[in-house]
């Protein structure tokens, strides 16, 4: 995964704005664990899962029969999800701290596997399904949740004004690319590639609603943005005070009572081993 993206924009997101954050993802956690279908008595994998989302969730519904293991490179992030583990009484989850391209784990572990916003940031998305295929039981599903296109509200008021404002790339060639699978079908490759059967992908739209004002909503964005810090990095001092006027104003569009209703795209996709 790429280290910038895995530990200092989640890092970030987690603390200041950790509630707001997770208000905003909650739809998007529910989507992806009413689409992977957890058990009661499962072991769950959970790869990239940072403060503990939506490895949480589905502890909470395999019971005290089953398991989930919350697996990142972020030695911090995993310490705030084991907090929110803690604080919810669940005693069938732990945590890990390891690369998704090399798991720590024996073949034959696990019964299902999900990945939340995560696989669009391994340096090698084929290799790390390949370990994660080789680690789950047989007729085991992979569930995965990328974004979708950059031409959706959240973006285009915040990253797609700062662009239209600067030019030049959006995004750094060959580094830490969110919509790295945007492209229908893209996702179904690369679970083909690691040896997955069955697989199917599907985009959907869900809530994305930040419960707070414009102002800190675009603070927000700022703080987790490590992928388009080079596109930021080139906005000259003095059209700075033009994007914040410009980009509130983007934001205000989506105003509904006291939250900001951007609504999201993302990609579903999963595959059986």
């Amino acid at each position: 995964m790429e280290p910038s993206w895995g530990t200092s924009y989640r890092l970030v997101a987690s603390e200041k704005w950790k509630a707001k954050s997770a208000a905003m993802g909650r739809a998007v956690t529910a989507a992806l664990v009413d689409y992977a279908r957890p058990k009661s008595g499962m072991r769950v994998l959970d790869l990239a899962s940072g403060t503990g989302e939506p490895a949480i969730s589905i502890a909470m519904l395999v019971g005290a029969k089953g398991h989930v293991t919350a697996l990142d490179l972020s030695a911090d992030l995993l310490e705030i999800a084991k907090g929110r583990a803690s604080e919810r009484g669940l005693e069938n989850f732990s945590t890990q701290q390891a690369d998704a391209q090399m798991l720590p784990f024996e073949e034959n572990s696990f019964d299902l596997a999900t990945c939340r916003f995560g696989i669009m940031f391994f340096r090698d998305p084929v290799g790390a399904l390949q370990e994660l295929h080789r680690v789950l039981v047989d007729g085991a599903r992979a569930c995965l949740l990328a974004w979708g296109s950059f031409d959706q509200p959240y973006w285009q008021s915040t990253m797609g004004v700062v662009h239209r404002h600067v030019g030049g790339p959006l995004l750094q060639p060959g580094r830490a690319d969110p919509f790295r699978f945007a492209q229908p079908g893209s996702l179904l490759g690369v679970l083909r590639a690691a040896g997955f059967r069955e697989v199917e992908e599907k985009t959907i739209s869900v809530a994305w609603s930040w419960p707070g004002t414009p102002e800190e909503v675009w603070e927000q964005a700022r703080a987790v943005s490590v992928p388009f810090k080079p596109m930021l990095d080139r906005v000259p001092d003095a059209m700075w005070a033009r994007i914040h006027e410009d980009v509130l104003a983007a934001i205000r569009n989506y105003v509904q009572g006291a939250n900001i209703e951007f609504g999201a795209s993302v990609v579903l996709a999963s595959g059986i081993k």
